[in-house]
């Protein structure tokens, strides 16, 4: 049955981080930092508007593009958060952030096109850009430069075949965060080779000492950027898979095409439970996505103090709820330290290399556990170390 697959499928990896989940199944009393999902509960008046579309008997097909409604209140929520503006005709609701990857990177990618990525970065990104029959391109991110995309390594990186960049800040798996300046020194290097950027910014919500900056509130670059976010993380709906795209005219009209012959639309009860989010955030200024903003502060600086305590340099992400220390003192690789902490001490991390080679010597740590779980953990890593 080989024969029947494509050479991209079967060239397709499976994903670095599903070995650990596996094995953390057999073993009744481990810990796991390793979900990139919050610990929260969606709130009440979310799943209640949820639940009362079910009752309405509300479960019918919605508009390829998704609810009028909720697509009106993203625009709006984008502007008044971000500074951003797409109007609702160039949004489409989608099932999670993850669909916008796949149609943004579908509708723009093409055999032998170049997208360049950085690394480390979440582990969907370049296995899309392959079964496109395009070419991932690695951009190099370190700790010392708070592993942003540097102009230094975007000029380094870009060819003639470069057509596209990829932004994914905050970034999972360091918790890099790229400021306003950050973003404005970079967007000469993007006019100059004309690249099309594909923002992906479902952590907007999460970052700590300031607020998120979107490349598409810089002057010019809403034009030529396609910008991809949801209600996962933010408001705890993970289970609910709604996300949304937001694309200049001509490449919002050729993701929409993929989207109605795919997906078709996210499910009516998710987005009916979206629009009571965004509703509630505009009534109480976002207070429940604020709490659980100050909890992840929390836990993020029991963390990252944790580990520099016990001798492994971490870098103190600005962003999203992971933590990415470096494990090369203990002169062990990621996924040696990784597979040798879950079968000796039963605490499951991911080891960095499943998001790019620049992640070998890292593990990545969520925090989107309870603290006594976070508080087990370290003394339990504290004594693998030991």
């Amino acid at each position: 049955m080989r024969e029947f697959l494509t050479p991209a499928a079967r060239a397709l990896k499976p994903s670095g981080i599903r070995k650990y989940f596996d094995i953390m199944e057999t073993l009744p009393d481990a810990i796991s930092l390793g979900v990139g999902e919050p610990d929260f509960v969606t709130p009440w008046n979310i799943r209640s508007a949820g639940i009362r579309s079910l009752q309405r008997g509300d479960t019918s097909y919605t508009g390829n593009r998704g609810l009028t409604e909720l697509r009106e209140l993203i625009s709006r929520y984008l502007g008044e958060r971000f500074g951003v503006n797409y109007p609702p005709e160039h949004i489409i609701v989608t099932v999670g952030a993850s669909e916008g990857i796949d149609l943004a990177l579908r509708a723009t990618t093409a055999p032998g096109d170049e997208v360049l990525v950085p690394d480390p970065a979440y582990v969907s990104y370049a296995p899309i850009i392959g079964l496109c029959g395009g070419v991932a391109v690695p951009v190099r991110c370190t700790a010392e430069n708070g592993f942003i995309l540097t102009p230094e390594a975007v000029e380094e990186a870009v060819t003639p075949r470069t057509k596209s960049i990829i932004l994914a800040y905050p970034n999972n798996p360091t918790g890099g965060v790229m400021t306003r300046e950050e973003l404005q020194a970079l967007a000469p290097s993007v006019e100059r080779h004309d690249l099309l950027v594909i923002s992906d910014e479902i952590y907007a919500e999460l970052t700590y000492g300031g607020r998120h900056a979107s490349v598409a509130s810089l002057p010019g670059m809403a034009e030529r950027t396609v910008l991809l976010g949801g209600f996962s993380k933010a408001f705890a709906m993970t289970g609910w898979r709604v996300g949304f795209a937001c694309a200049p005219a001509e490449v919002d009209a050729a993701m929409l095409k993929i989207h109605q012959y795919t997906m078709l639309c996210a499910p009516r009860t998710a987005q009916h439970a979206a629009v009571a989010a965004l509703k509630s955030g505009f009534e109480d200024d976002f207070q429940s996505v604020e709490e659980m903003r100050r909890e992840y502060d929390r836990r993020r600086r029991f963390l990252v103090r944790g580990f520099n305590g016990m001798g492994l340099d971490c870098f103190e992400p600005r962003g999203a709820f992971y933590v990415f220390p470096s494990v090369a003192r203990t002169g062990l690789t990621g996924d040696v330290f990784a597979e040798r902490l879950l079968r000796e001490e039963q605490v499951a991390v991911v080891p960095g290399s499943a998001f790019g080679a620049c992640g070998q010597m890292h593990v990545r740590c969520s925090y989107a556990t309870g603290m006594n779980e976070l508080t087990e953990a370290l003394a339990r890593i504290a004594r693998f170390i030991g």
